[in-house]
């Protein structure tokens, strides 16, 4: 795993690089590449690299990397599971190339001078890579299918930069620090940053199975190269389903343990991370090293499950607690990982589980993508039992149970009953794309307007955040449920749960991978029939009965929980100066972006326990933290 760095200039060729920006830059990300370091200048482009050696440990693999005549040179991050598989197959040795590491980034290079952009589809990894073709003056760009692995760029016609993290464009001088008010409003409603767009203007993500060509005359060209189909196979039945289903996670397990480095795996006591552990353990030739957290509230707690997950296959297993000191003595340090506002409460202690492996191995599993693949979110769920509650008619809805339930008191527990009643009741009457939304969202559209300052709201031309979903659903293929996946896949999987992932890891230098990404499985899955991947509303069916003879009976049975802090009864107690201090009246009036009176309403109804403003309280605090320790302005 490494740090890349690129810039391709259009204005001023000829002169000399400035090679210390060029340095400063690719060292912003010397946590993603410890071992090795590297820069390589032509007159149009300089490339920079920081290398996390996990493939061929030796100089051999130094980058950037060129081809035999120079004319093509690499800056790659990420790995190619079937990089040997993609050597033999298209017979590049007996070609004529001439390899001088075991590496699949010089796999990439000869790829690519066979078969050019069209080698992106035949690619089974995690990456993200800059490729300059000096003979035709195009720089190409190319990240993943899921986003596993981050990369942005900003272009202002005289030059465009590129790099693994905002942080190493923003060492560059001019780069602006302002904010993007259609990122903003977005954030608002997810907690995260959706789409190709950042928090800061001007600057884009390249999207997920992206391939993006920037043409010797400036302009920029993009094709997505890759997604599942979505679309139903002929019926093989579900014994047929559940038996290539287990065939295919084991593969990409295996797949996925490459490397001259030691592996673990982050083991939650979930279904996802047990499945791991469970397929690991059959190719594992050593101890397994699994490592997970947990908190004092029970609820949050899945520490007694990782236990027995550990215990059943016999793992080296290593565990923290993490409480609110834990968080305080981090706020807001993570933000300079992340660069971006973010408000997913995963994201904290991922970073100390990481923290706690890095000393013992190099690369850990992580088991992300799991409930996008096998319809595992109670949302899933709730868009079946949906189309059955609107049979209820409307005077019983919402004339007798709404103001039952809506009188509940307000719980601090994980996922409760309270919370998913009120939220599957109240979108109850939307359509498929919106209601999903609603078990997610954090601020509606009429909250978050009054949040805007005067100033905000004379320059407000957003567009509303339901439409990340909307366009997603209208894009997707298959029935309802296929198309939720669709928004889940391409959207929360890449958008939140990638960036905790990728940016905890990676800054403790430790790579993460993510088997339930991989493309043969995922395409797999995208056409198994709605009615297996979800009868009734039992989640994860296909996923349980293929891990039926792998896993113990109290796993399989085992209820979602998440990976979540307690922020919300924190606020409350624990947290509450830092809550009170980030979201002081000046603070806030200082950003000219927020008014105070509304952010004081929801932290005086959260601190009197009267509405769970948990959620919005912690974006908001994320969001006031990231503005400050970056300088950004409107």
């Amino acid at each position: 795993m490494c740090g890349i760095v690129g810039i391709r200039r259009f204005a001023g060729r000829g002169t000399p690089w400035d090679t210390a920006l060029v340095d400063r830059m690719t060292d912003t990300l010397a946590h993603r590449g410890p071992n090795d370091r590297g820069i390589w200048c032509d007159d149009r482009v300089a490339l920079g690299h920081r290398r996390l050696s996990v493939i061929d440990l030796s100089p051999a693999g130094h980058q950037p990397m060129g081809n035999e005549t120079g004319r093509l040179q690499l800056t790659f991050n990420g790995e190619i599971y079937n990089f040997k598989e993609l050597k033999d197959r298209f017979c590049l040795e007996a070609q004529g190339h001439v390899f001088r590491s075991r590496t699949d980034s010089e796999v990439l290079i000869h790829l690519f001078e066979d078969l050019g952009p069209r080698m992106a589809p035949h690619l089974n990894g995690m990456f993200a890579f800059g490729l300059w073709d000096a003979a035709t003056g195009a720089l190409h760009l190319a990240r993943d299918p899921y986003g596993v692995k981050p990369l942005f760029y900003h272009y202002d016609r005289d030059e465009f930069r590129f790099a693994s993290e905002l942080k190493a464009l923003l060492a560059h001088p001019r780069v602006p620090r302002r904010l993007s008010l259609q990122a903003l409003h977005d954030y608002l409603s997810f907690n995260y940053v959706p789409g190709a767009q950042t928090a800061f203007a001007d600057i884009h993500e390249v999207p997920p199975g992206t391939w993006l060509t920037l043409h010797d005359d400036g302009q920029i060209e993009t094709h997505r190269f890759w997604s599942p189909s979505y679309r139903e196979r002929p019926d093989r039945g579900l014994p047929a389903t559940i038996a290539e289903a287990d065939r295919l996670m084991d593969q990409a397990v295996h797949r996925q343990l490459v490397a001259d480095v030691p592996v673990g795996v982050m083991l939650s006591g979930g279904l996802d991370s047990s499945a791991l552990v469970a397929y690991m353990s059959g190719h594992a030739t050593d101890r397994i090293r699994t490592y997970s957290v947990g908190f004092e509230d029970a609820s949050f707690n899945e520490l007694p499950y990782a236990r027995h997950v550990a215990q059943h296959f016999g793992t080296e297993q290593r565990e923290v607690v993490v409480t609110a000191d834990h968080v305080r003595r981090l706020l807001p340090e993570y933000l300079r990982f992340i660069d971006e506002p973010y408000g997913d409460g995963s994201a904290i202690p991922t970073y100390y589980v990481c923290q706690m492996a890095k000393d013992e191995v190099v690369v850990v599993l992580s088991g992300e993508g799991g409930d996008e693949a096998f319809a595992g979110y109670d949302t899933h769920a709730a868009l079946k039992a949906h189309a059955w509650a609107r049979r209820v008619p409307s005077w019983i809805r919402h004339g007798l149970l709404a103001p039952i339930i809506f009188r509940l008191p307000v719980s601090h527990r994980k996922l409760s009953l309270e919370f998913r009643l009120k939220r599957f009741l109240s979108g109850l009457d939307l359509p498929p794309a919106e209601a999903h939304l609603w078990w997610r969202l954090v601020l509606t559209e009429a909250q978050k307007a009054e949040l805007y300052t005067d100033e905000v709201r004379s320059r407000f031309g957003q567009e509303p955040s339901v439409r990340h979903f909307t366009e997603a659903y209208a894009r997707g293929q298959g029935d309802p449920l296929k198309r939720i996946l669709q928004i889940d896949s391409t959207i929360f999987l890449p958008d939140d749960l990638m960036i905790k992932n990728d940016r905890m890891s990676m800054a403790h230098s430790l790579e993460a991978r993510v088997p339930f990404t991989d493309p043969d499985l995922t395409e797999f899955t995208s056409t198994i029939p709605s009615r297996d991947l979800l009868p009734r509303l039992t989640k994860k069916h296909v996923m349980r009965e293929a891990l039926r003879h792998r896993l113990p009976e109290r796993i399989l049975r085992k209820k979602k929980v998440g990976l979540e802090m307690p922020y919300s009864r924190w606020f409350r107690r624990e947290l509450r100066d830092v809550l009170e201090t980030y979201l002081a009246p000046e603070r806030l009036a200082g950003t000219g972006v927020f008014r105070p009176e509304p952010v004081r309403r929801l932290v005086d109804q959260h601190l009197a326990g009267t509405v769970d403003h948990g959620r919005p309280l912690w974006g908001l605090l994320n969001y006031m933290m990231w503005i400050e320790a970056y300088g950004v302005t409107l």
